[in-house]
């Protein structure tokens, strides 16, 4: 009888490209993106076409200068809004957010009013106010809070967030329109990643601005954040993954013997993408130029069935809101075709893992990159005191921006194939590595042009975005124009290190702006010999942070000791040495987030982490009894019984093969068996106290190598049993049978 996995296979071999209904021109070609990119968007084009000019007037003012926001805009906004949305097909709308679960939330409320009155008759009509616009109250009871609010307090607030454009979400039978959102408890204290991240942006605004003044840019009047998130992710045909209830409840396998094949030939690295694939790439990217998410690119990664696909930079905030919304569409989109999209940061063992390498970067409001190093000696000279400000944000916060990357699921991914080590260090290439080593060692008595000239600074090279290998082991890597985070995990919201590193930007260029207020009040005719003085003093107190080499060697881990680099192997390393008060203050003193809000931070940090390993213990648990166990002992009765008659028919000389394969079966079924009692008595232990760092700590140091010990007893089993038998898709199937 053919078992259900191998039917799925037989399935899934089957399977054809599906197709959609793409727009089409009147020739029968594919539409450019251009005529239906942003469709789904209610943007400043659009509202700038609909609004009277003195409400869109005072609209971009809020957008531009912070302007306090009017009831009466916000209700003129509203109608146009739900004009807008109704006329598309939508009948509801949702306050679109991010709460601390790492997911997005809504809840949907119909446009239509049951409570207007025409001539004596109740009628229905589409109604939408500014109130709601501004305001929603979903309950709040059940999300994440870390400590600031009891769970019976179920009041919790959305306010609506103008920075990011309203957009519409279709599904089977109708669309939504969602109207991004922070989230606020009743007492104003932060429930999400958005509102940090907005607080972390106008921080890096205000300190960086300052900063430009006194670097001679008077005209500056905001700097924000840029952002490009390459997401990477895997695909998993939708029978396999039904059939592995690992894959299901812990999106990752927690058992499977590797296949032969895997990723040794390289040749899935930017090779053919897959037909079945491709309808899906095209589907998604379908979607999400309609939504305004400018993804460019696509290609195969590294591991087999794995994929990525990049954007082009936007702004931190809205840059942020399109990934995880563009999650939410890749999800959507490859069941369609049959596919589950896994986000884990390790869904197989052995292979390469997924990241969300985060470009980061930061621009004036004239449009200027300021990781640029640009033409001029003055521009040379700016790009040089940024690129010392982002080496100080690492230097002196790097123990936040490990936690900021932390978690039970990137845990198994840093330090292991094509990820960055758990150590933070800066890669900025040879080229600018000798340029700041010259201004290291320069010498501040010379007169400031002679100085500038002599430190390269006034003929800084162009700086190319290729003038120097990329150092893919380097987890905060310098990459011509913006510096790559590599160590954000694929899953994340990538708010969260985006927060933590703009804040901590914008705590370097306060320091650096108040030092350079003291050279500049002792002498204030030679500013740029002042700024020359300062970098030199910044690279040299960074220099530690700054690593060329191989970021996978034991000896960077020596020599990362030798400097006093923090090395946080685990998110518990990394929880407790962010939980102390000199890990974090920053957060606190450039008014991201309270000190309440930071522990409560903390608070989720470890409850997320034990929930997570708790439920792959349990889930480890579940599929060894009832697959694994069962098939064994069948596998092993049928095996002895073999050797039986073997030994009686021909001697026991002779049948000792199968005296091996039946130790080999038993000792394997005895050691998983052995490690099923061991596991639910650690599981055990750590229920068992109050203290969740302890705890995590305990999950990460016993239970975690505990399920690897098992895992590795039930592969070998793997290979012992009948394939036929065998009730789980294997490596094999899931990463080569498309």
């Amino acid at each position: 009888m053919t078992s259900p996995r191998n039917l799925a296979r037989l399935d899934v071999s089957a399977r054809q490209p599906r197709t959609f209904d793409a727009p089409r021109l009147p020739d029968g070609h594919r539409a450019p993106v251009s005529t239906y990119f942003g469709r789904h968007v209610l943007d400043l084009i659009k509202l700038r076409e609909r609004l009277p000019r003195e409400v869109y007037n005072a609209l971009l003012s809020t957008l531009r200068h912070g302007t306090i926001l009017t009831r009466e805009v916000a209700d003129t906004v509203a109608s146009v809004a739900r004009d807008w949305a109704v006329s598309h097909g939508a009948t509801h709308f949702t306050h679109w957010f991010q709460p601390m679960t790492g997911l997005t939330a809504e809840k949907h409320d119909s446009f239509a009013d049951l409570n207007v009155q025409i001539a004596g008759e109740l009628r229905v009509l589409e109604k939408f106010s500014g109130s709601q616009l501004w305001q929603s109250e979903p309950d709040a009871s059940s999300f994440p809070s870390g400590g600031m609010r009891s769970t019976f307090e179920a009041r919790g607030y959305t306010a609506w967030d103008p920075s990011s454009p309203m957009f519409l979400v279709e599904s089977t039978n109708g669309r939504t329109l969602c109207i991004p959102s922070a989230y606020i408890s009743y007492h104003g204290h932060s429930l999400d990643h958005k509102t940090p991240l907005l607080r972390s942006i106008e921080a890096l605004s205000r300190n960086a601005t300052a900063f430009l003044k006194l670097l001679g840019d008077v005209d500056v009047k905001a700097v924000s954040a840029t952002l490009g998130c390459e997401q990477e992710y895997f695909l998993v045909d939708r029978t396999h993954h039904a059939l592995r209830p690992d894959l299901v409840l812990s999106e990752r396998t927690l058992l499977g013997a590797s296949s032969a094949r895997h990723q040794q030939f390289e040749d899935h690295y930017f090779g053919s993408i897959p037909a079945r694939v491709l309808a899906f790439m095209e589907e998604m990217e379908y979607e999400l130029y309609r939504l305004g998410i400018p993804v460019r690119t696509r290609h195969n990664e590294v591991a087999p069935m794995q994929f990525e696909m990049a954007p082009i930079f936007e702004d931190v905030n809205l840059a942020n809101d399109h990934n995880v919304l563009a999650m939410d569409v890749a999800r959507r989109v490859a069941l369609r075709h049959d596919f589950v999209c896994v986000l884990h940061e390790k869904p197989y063992a052995g292979i390469n893992g997924s990241g969300k390498h985060c470009n980061w970067s930061m621009s004036t409001d004239r449009g200027e990159n300021l990781l640029d190093p640009g033409k001029t000696p003055h521009q040379n000279l700016r790009f040089l005191a940024f690129m010392a400000v982002c080496l100080k944000a690492v230097h002196d916060h790097a123990v936040a921006l490990r936690w900021s990357v932390s978690g039970a699921n990137n845990d198994l991914r840093l330090g292991a194939n094509e990820a960055p080590p758990a150590i933070l260090s800066a890669f900025v290439g040879e080229q600018l590595t000798g340029i700041l080593e010259r201004l290291m060692k320069g010498e501040a008595s010379k007169d400031p042009e002679h100085f500038l000239i002599e430190m390269g600074v006034a003929k800084l090279p162009s700086v190319a975005k290729d003038n120097t290998d990329r150092n893919r082991t380097s987890p905060f890597a310098f990459t011509g124009n913006k510096f790559e985070f590599r160590a954000v995990g694929s899953s994340m919201n990538c708010a969260v290190p985006m927060t933590v590193l703009t804040a901590a930007a914008a705590a370097a260029l306060h320091e650096m702006s108040e030092r350079l207020k003291k050279k500049l009040d002792s002498d204030p005719r030679h500013r740029d010999q002042a700024v020359a003085e300062l970098l030199r003093e910044v690279f040299t107190e960074t220099a530690t942070v700054r690593f060329e080499g191989n970021g996978y060697s034991e000896e960077w881990k020596v020599e990362a000791a030798r400097r006093g680099l923090p090395n946080l192997s685990d998110t518990p390393a990394a929880l407790a040495e962010v939980m102390k008060p000199e890990n974090h203050r920053f957060l606190v003193d450039t008014g991201v987030l309270s000190q309440l809000e930071v522990d409560a931070r903390f608070n989720v940090s470890a409850e997320r982490y034990l929930k997570q390993v708790t439920l792959e213990a349990e889930t480890l648990l579940d599929v060894l009894t009832s697959a694994v166990v069962p098939v064994a002992e069948r596998q092993l009765a049928a095996t002895g019984a073999a050797w039986r008659v073997l030994s009686e028919a021909a001697g026991s000389a002779k049948g000792s093969s199968y005296g091996k394969r039946v130790t080999a079966l038993a000792s394997g079924l005895e050691a998983v068996q052995d490690g099923v009692a061991r596991i639910q008595v650690v599981l055990a232990e750590s229920h068992g106290g109050h203290d969740e760092l302890a705890a995590c700590r305990m999950l990460s140091s016993k239970l975690r190598p505990l399920m690897q010990e098992v895992r590795e007893a039930a592969d070998r089993l793997e290979t012992l049993i009948d394939d036929e038998t065998w009730p789980l898709p294997k490596y094999r199937e899931m990463l080569f049978v498309k």
